[in-house]
C-alpha cells in the first residue's frame, strides 16, 4: 500500500495574504460581522484544503484521494485505470479541483503530477511530490505499461 499526503503551500500563501485582509478589516472597522465571518471562512478552507492525498490501496484493488480531511474524495478501481504516465502540470491548470483540457485536475502546490487515462476516455491529473514513486505502486496495477512523459 502507498499513501502520501502533499501540503497545500501555495494554498496556505494565497490564505495568508487574505488574511492581512482580516487583520486590516479589525483595525479599520472594529469588531464587524462581515470580518469576523470572513476570517472564519478563511479558517474553514485551511482546514479543509491542508494538503492533498493520494493512496494505492492494493487489497482493495483502488486509487483513492481526498483533500484534508477527506474532502472532495474520489476512488477509482485498477480495473477501470487504462494508463497513468508522469506529466508536468503548468500555472493553466492551477491549484485546488478543475476541469481542464486535460481533464479534471487535483493539485495543492508544485507542477508534478501523475496523469490516469480511464478506460471510458476521463483524464485525471494528480498533483504529487513524489512522482516517482506514486508511479512505481501503480505501475504493475494498470492494464498499459507507465509511460513516461515525452519531452517537448
Amino acid at each position: 500500500m502507498y499513501q502520501k499526503t502533499q501540503l497545500a503551500w501555495a494554498i496556505f500563501g494565497i490564505l495568508a495574504w487574505l488574511s492581512t485582509f482580516v487583520v486590516m478589516g479589525f483595525i479599520l472597522l472594529g469588531e464587524n460581522v462581515g470580518v469576523i465571518a470572513f476570517g472564519i471562512i478563511l479558517v474553514l478552507v485551511a482546514i479543509a484544503f491542508y494538503g492533498l492525498t493520494i493512496k494505492v490501496d492494493t487489497t482493495a484493488q483502488q486509487l483513492s484521494w481526498w483533500f484534508g480531511p477527506k474532502v472532495a474524495k474520489k476512488t477509482i478501481r485498477f480495473e477501470d485505470i487504462e494508463s497513468v504516465r508522469a506529466v508536468t502540470n503548468s500555472f493553466r491548470h492551477g491549484i485546488g479541483i478543475r476541469i481542464s483540457h486535460d481533464g479534471w485536475v487535483y493539485s495543492v502546490s508544485g507542477f508534478k503530477a501523475i496523469e490516469v487515462n480511464m478506460v471510458d476516455g476521463t483524464k485525471y491529473r494528480l498533483g504529487t511530490s513524489d512522482q516517482a514513486g506514486l508511479l512505481e505502486a501503480l505501475k504493475e496495477k494498470v492494464k498499459q505499461e507507465v509511460q513516461e512523459e515525452s519531452a517537448s
